[in-house]
């Protein structure tokens, strides 16, 4: 197996502790081991699926510079791929076999809002996927912390933020009449987004059982129904927030 990259080492080297137990006692219990993967497999074709489309993104980028900074945005993205892979391997779960039950469900979001415009298709690397990166987080904060330290690296930014609303913001600076558009983009995405991430949490029974308790350390915290509301209520703050980032209207 290769070796694990250097930053995926330093979060596993010292398996932290809830209370007494450390990661080993929570990966003990099947159900929540079976969660786990589910967790590491979505987020890693996620980030699989991240990188191909800003690699298709460079190469159809309007000028060179351009071009390598979309690209250089993929290899961060291929970075946190292989990170989660790492660690799928290392729990002795194939990574392909991890992934395999969110390909149709990623792959029909994807469909359903493929850009049609370069600048479309910042929008969504930055908004969508940023919809995903919260959702993964708040799903986060219910497994052992070393898992959670390794999600949390994976959904790092990589540089994209910064640099999308930089070029947007300077492309409606150029041409008012695109923020419309683009706003009409946003909330289209905000709403497959969203979408998607209730399926994935309602068709998933161990991912499920992440957030409503019965898996992992007996002291494990879980979320009841109004909690849920509430996650899905700042996914959408979230969303709100990129969106005046970048001068549109959520």
């Amino acid at each position: 197996m290769p070796r694990a990259p250097a930053a995926y080492r330093r979060l596993t080297e010292v398996p932290p502790r809830v209370g007494a137990m450390t990661t080993e006692d929570w990966l003990a219990d099947p159900q929540y081991r079976e969660a786990v993967g589910d967790l590491l497999g979505a987020l890693a074709y996620g980030e699989l699926t991240a990188f191909m489309r800003l690699a298709a993104d460079a190469d159809v980028s309007p000028t060179q510079p351009l071009k390598a900074s979309v690209a250089a945005l993929a290899v961060g993205e291929f970075r946190h791929y292989e990170m989660l892979v790492a660690r799928l391997s290392e729990m002795g779960i194939d990574p392909e076999q991890a992934m395999a039950p969110f390909v149709a469900a990623v792959d029909a979001f994807h469909e359903r809002t493929r850009p049609s415009t370069w600048l479309e298709g910042l929008v969504k690397a930055y908004v969508g996927d940023g919809i995903a990166t919260d959702f993964y987080r708040e799903i986060a904060a219910y497994v052992d912390p070393s898992t959670r330290d390794l999600v949390h690296s994976a959904m790092q930014d990589v540089g994209q933020a910064e640099f999308v609303v930089k070029v947007v913001r300077e492309a409606i600076k150029t041409d008012p009449k695109i923020a419309g558009r683009l706003a009409l983009w946003g909330r289209r995405l905000v709403g497959e987004a969203l979408s998607q991430a209730q399926q994935v949490a309602v068709e998933r029974d161990a991912l499920s059982s992440l957030l409503v308790g019965g898996v992992g350390a007996p002291d494990r915290p879980s979320a009841d129904l109004a909690e849920l509301g509430r996650m899905f209520a700042r996914l959408t703050d979230e969303h709100t927030r990129r969106m005046g980032r970048l001068g549109l209207a959520a």
